[in-house]
């Protein structure tokens, strides 16, 4: 296909609650009946924002006074191939009214069936789902550290973090599992979400997320858990992050960024080529390898969900 991809405009009107609106594809649209964020075509011309603004005010009546960028998602429906630009609504005038005949519903993120949404409009739901830090348990801790690594995870979640990858390669699979037994009433109290490291049977019977490793991209040809468990991907390169679109992934780490501790002989790809990975990705993409918290408004500048590490995300924990 020839041509720009045509550049349409999403935005994720978030009210004080913290629920989202989403608007119902009307019959005899391309991908009827299904669910998206509300917005629409830019014009030639146009100021993404203002295309913005023009779209939520014929659709729902609105006018929009702040939005920032969440997510930009490349996406081809067949042979249209589109850019779809997402903007978290924090502000407006007006009551949302479905000017369009359009369906309209106010949920809250977590609670939303990713099914039930247009292909690419996941993605966006996964950017508003996913926080700033992806928090990773170092290799090197020993099953006799059960005790204390329990109450680090507990406190954590209790502080605010709410993504958390169970990496113990030290433990019995077994071990790990029941671990992640224990640590769920917290997570779930807290609307946190715990990954294990590859063990896709152990995520499945636990109902918690998978982190796949590039082995398994390579290996799988389908999503391994349903769409209302999370999965995860370690990616290094371009290949790696189309792989992990194909099968359906919802976030992948990229890495290195910088150079790391745990990996000292990796080249790192720097911010340049991370964010023009990152761009292409159609996911929410974070930067691991030498990140801290502190290294957040630089990934996000980069077009990262966020940061994701190991020894520096457990300090005072």
């Amino acid at each position: 296909m020839s041509g720009a991809p045509l550049h349409v405009l999403a935005g994720a009107l978030r009210d004080r609650a913290g629920r989202v609106l989403l608007a119902e594809r009307p019959a005899g649209k391309h991908l009827a009946g299904m669910w998206e964020f509300p917005g629409g075509k830019r014009e030639p011309g146009e100021a993404p924002l203002a295309a913005l603004a023009r779209e939520l005010d014929e659709e729902l009546g609105i006018a929009l006074v702040e939005a920032g960028p969440l997510i930009r998602v490349p996406w081809r429906y067949h042979e249209r191939e589109l850019l779809l630009d997402a903007w978290c609504v924090t502000q407006w005038r007006g009551e949302p009214r479905p000017l369009e005949g359009q369906g309209l519903q106010w949920c809250q993120p977590m609670q939303v069936d990713p099914a039930t949404l247009a292909p690419a409009d996941r993605a966006i739901l996964q950017a508003l789902r996913l926080p700033p830090h992806y928090l990773v348990t170092p290799a090197d801790v020993s099953p006799s550290e059960r005790a204390a690594w329990f109450g680090r995870i507990v406190c954590a979640i209790e502080s605010g973090e709410r993504l958390v990858q169970l990496r113990l390669p030290l433990w019995p699979r077994e071990a790990v599992r029941e671990l992640a037994a224990a640590l769920l009433p917290a997570a779930h109290a807290h609307d946190a979400q715990l990954l294990l490291n590859a063990d896709v049977d152990g995520a499945l019977a636990l109902g918690v997320g998978v982190h796949l490793t590039g082995a398994q991209l390579a290996a799988l040809d389908a999503r391994p858990l349903p769409l209302r468990q999370i999965v995860g991907a370690s990616c290094h390169d371009a290949a790696q992050l189309a792989q992990a679109l194909q099968l359906g992934v919802d976030f992948a780490t990229l890495s290195p960024v910088a150079v790391t501790a745990s990996h000292p002989d990796a080249a790192p790809l720097g911010w340049d080529a991370f964010q023009s990975l990152a761009e292409a990705a159609a996911m929410p993409v974070y930067a691991l390898g030498g990140m801290s918290p502190a290294q957040w408004p630089r990934a996000r500048a980069a077009g990262a969900q966020g940061v994701a590490g190991i020894r520096g995300f457990w300090s005072g924990l």
